[in-house]
């Protein structure tokens, strides 16, 4: 069966489903491996809505300050932004240290000065972001 055509909001792409599938089943499992410690991938844990899992997906995300800026490529409905958004937060691995996402919320990055230029760009082709404040796990 031929997946649909990425569709286009206001000058963004959302990916087909098709290919997040792929991506859970496939990819993530590789990037899984060193996403956690190589920026701009981090390792985002968070906990299912109904099943309590814990789940570790690799996502791109930008950080200036204490905000960091995941661009939502799947569509709002992604496991793991439902995730985020209902725990009010999750952990988040990067670059080798651990930090607890705190106040996420999904917004338009067009505009937002306090992402770092390439964190505007890549949420300018997304769309849609979820932006939360960084916050440290101490050791």
């Amino acid at each position: 069966m031929a997946s649909r055509p990425a569709r286009v909001h206001h000058g963004s792409m959302q990916l087909p489903r098709s290919l997040a599938r792929f991506n859970k089943k496939v990819t993530n499992r590789i990037q899984s491996r060193w996403a956690g410690q190589l920026r701009p991938w981090i390792i985002l844990v968070h906990t299912g809505r109904s099943s309590g899992r814990v789940y570790r997906t690799p996502l791109i995300a930008f950080k200036r300050g204490d905000l960091l800026m995941i661009g939502i490529l799947y569509g709002e409905q992604s496991n793991w932004v439902r995730n985020v958004l209902a725990a009010d937060g999750a952990e988040v691995i990067r670059a080798g240290e651990r930090y607890r996402l705190r106040n996420p919320r999904v917004e338009n990055p067009a505009g937002r000065d306090e992402l770092s230029a390439i964190g505007r760009l890549y949420g300018r082709i997304s769309g849609r972001c979820l932006v939360a404040v960084l916050v440290p796990i101490s050791p």
